[in-house]
């Protein structure tokens, strides 16, 4: 099969450190190139990948200090996708809305992962009314606030098998890991490492929008825990792999429904169990008791610290392999493709489908 990839432009495929849906596109490329498709990648011309990659714009529009909007690197990237249809069989977007009037009007085989939070007040209008545009969610939470939507199914992320070895021993210290944002909880984080008497480290992202939080919340609350709490910033590679492999926990303290959070499963890839809110996709990424804790308050989650003794590393180990491998995410999407294809045939045939001559069906 064909298959377009059209990522988002604001980190490279794969991001050399924070990114997660540029992250997850370049797990699916690749595995879709291992499965023998012929793939083309859209995104930025710093990404590495084995796919046939066109170069919307020169780097990542996060790493590129020149730039200052956005939505034209994007706008002109949709100009690049849509010049020649006949290229591709399948056009997969990971590029949130922007396609959608082009889709309908150019009637492309695609589908569109959306990989942030569904906000019904913004987008249910949007996605009724492009009642046409075939989704996939990345939890079956996401799917709640606008469920007449045109989902196609639920593909839960994947990554490869062999990107974060297994550590079978804990070091003695929680990690979190993810944006200094307050969807984030970084506080819960903190409170849990003070209350528990566990250390906290933390590589986190600060991202413009969140500096005046992270400056006026969180540095005086890293000031005040300075013994217990070492901010380590952002990481990536074999630090990444040592910093979740060797945590005692993951600490995941949303505070709105997260739709998947990549992070859990690569915490599950090193063994590492998860404590986590009760928020959007946990129930579905976290097995309560097996692979961590699922709970509703600091409290609680102190309360399950010891309990991670009875927490099997391997059992972590073994859930990632059997549910989040990327090979199993590409096989998913490849159902997808082929359930739109199908469509698309049937439809076909019924607009081929002579008319009946209805005297003689009468006589």
């Amino acid at each position: 099969m064909r298959i377009a990839q059209v990522a988002p432009l604001f980190e490279s495929v794969p991001p050399g450190l924070y990114g997660g849906s540029e992250r997850v596109v370049s797990w699916l490329t690749e595995e879709l190139v291992q499965l023998g498709h012929e793939v083309t990648l859209f995104a930025s011309g710093d990404s590495q990948t084995s796919a046939h990659l066109v170069p919307v714009c020169e780097k990542a529009l996060w790493r590129d200090k020149d730039c200052r909007e956005t939505l034209p690197h994007h706008v002109r990237m949709m100009e690049l996708v849509f010049r020649d249809l006949s290229r591709f069989d399948m056009i997969h977007f990971h590029s949130d809305y922007i396609h959608f009037p082009l889709v309908r009007r150019y009637g492309c085989p695609s589908v569109t992962t959306l990989h942030g939070f569904v906000h019904a007040h913004d987008l249910r209008e949007l996605l009724e009314e492009y009642h046409d545009v075939p989704l996939v969610a990345i939890s079956n939470s996401q799917q709640e606030p606008v469920p007449n939507a045109n989902w196609l199914g639920t593909v839960y992320h994947g990554l490869p098998e062999t990107l974060h070895p297994f550590q079978s021993q804990p070091g003695e210290y929680f990690a979190f890991l993810g944006r200094t944002s307050p969807d984030k909880g970084l506080e819960r984080a903190v409170e849990i490492a003070r209350l528990s008497g566990v250390r906290l480290k933390i590589a986190a992202k600060i991202y413009d929008e969140d500096r005046n939080y992270f400056e006026q919340v969180i540095q005086p609350l890293l000031q005040k825990s300075a013994s217990f709490v070492e901010f380590v910033g952002e990481i990536g590679g074999e630090a990444k792999n040592e910093f979740l492999g060797r945590a005692k926990a993951l600490l995941f303290p949303v505070n709105w429904p997260e739709p998947f959070g990549l992070v859990m499963i690569e915490a599950l890839a090193c063994g590492t169990p998860v404590i986590a809110w009760r928020r959007g996709s946990v129930p579905e990424v976290i097995q309560d008791g097996v692979t961590g804790f699922i709970v509703d308050s600091v409290e609680e989650a102190v309360r399950c610290v010891p309990r991670l003794a009875n927490i099997r590393r391997e059992g972590c180990r073994a859930m990632f392999e059997a549910r989040f491998r990327a090979k199993r995410m590409a096989t998913d999407y490849v159902r997808m493709y082929e359930k739109v294809l199908g469509r698309r045939k049937e439809g076909q045939r019924d607009l081929e489908a002579p008319e009946l001559d209805l005297v003689s069906v009468m006589a």
